[in-house]
């Protein structure tokens, strides 16, 4: 048998079934001990600013030199994250901050990101491989931390972040494999 046509009769059965398990899957997530956004929010929670001590924080698991994705900020990247401008007074933000900002060098900072994607390609397997239609699922969260700590205890805590990430993404490329961009 001819290699094309043996192609084309292996092809052609998931072209017609539209066999979503073969097309490509991923997931994107940060190396953390934390397995959802609740957990990460809860375990923040138990933070208590003017209490909490480093060593707490280890016991959380929250040592940057011992879990990754976990920034130490010194004074200047404080002073950019709560004062962008100079429009902004100092003597306007959180206690914590200003404490953090007035001791300067006496005070840092953790910047916590942690991040669980995962990505699933679905629809027909020909019309994907060859290009013409891409379409994509993704579902995670997203979750962020600021810690301000003076004299190995924190000072401040503020959180962010996507407890719940779904969306859908499609690619249409009217010419396929003939399309480049």
């Amino acid at each position: 048998m001819n290699p094309l046509k043996a192609t084309v009769a292996l092809l052609l059965p998931l072209a017609v079934t539209g066999c979503v398990s073969i097309l490509p899957q991923s997931e994107s997530s940060t190396v953390n001990p934390w397995s959802s956004y609740q957990e990460m929010q809860d375990m923040f929670n138990s933070i208590i600013p003017n209490k909490t001590t480093v060593n707490d924080l280890k016991a959380l698991r929250l040592d940057p030199h011992a879990n990754p994705n976990i920034v130490i900020l010194n004074y200047s990247d404080i002073l950019r994250r709560f004062i962008p401008s100079p429009s902004i007074n100092a003597n306007d933000l959180d206690k914590g901050v200003q404490e953090c900002i007035q001791a300067k060098m006496a005070c840092e900072g953790y910047e916590i990101n942690q991040t669980i994607m995962v990505t699933n390609r679905y629809g027909n397997f020909l019309i994907d491989f060859l290009n013409f239609k891409r379409q994509t699922n993704i579902v995670g969260w997203r979750f962020n931390g600021i810690l301000l700590i003076k004299d190995n205890v924190v000072i401040y805590k503020l959180t962010s972040g996507e407890p719940s990430v779904h969306k859908n993404e499609e690619h249409l490329n009217p010419l396929g494999p003939l399309q480049i961009f």
